[in-house]
């Protein structure tokens, strides 16, 4: 039980920190939630309670292939503010725009290893 608190309080610790940090400055808040902390956690934990290195392996990879889906998000988000667009209609179209994109690279991904 110790070592589930661990984690959810050391994941929740970053979260915390990136917002704190981008009250300060965008960048350095940019900066730390750019950083693939998420990626790293997981892949400790995920080998510390399989002991399988190939499993972290295909899990690194598929990242990999998945972060590209939400790469537009971040690019339409900033645009339709910048066009005059409120804050949670913009959020709203942009995660619309990055779910499909994770739609389309999850159809092709599934015909690649088949």
């Amino acid at each position: 039980m110790l070592y589930y608190a661990i984690k959810v309080l050391l994941s929740a610790f970053i979260i915390v920190a990136v917002s704190e940090l981008a009250k300060r400055s965008s960048v350095l808040g940019a900066l730390l939630a750019s950083l693939p902390l998420t990626s790293l956690l997981a892949f400790v934990w995920l080998y510390m309670d399989t002991g399988d290195a190939r499993r972290v392996s295909r899990l690194s990879v598929d990242i990999f292939w998945l972060v590209l889906p939400s790469l537009p998000f971040f690019l339409l988000f900033p645009f339709l503010i910048s066009r005059g667009w409120g804050f949670w209609t913009s959020l709203m179209v942009a995660a619309l725009l990055m779910i499909a994109c994770y739609g389309i690279m999850l159809q092709v991904k599934s015909h690649i290893q088949t």
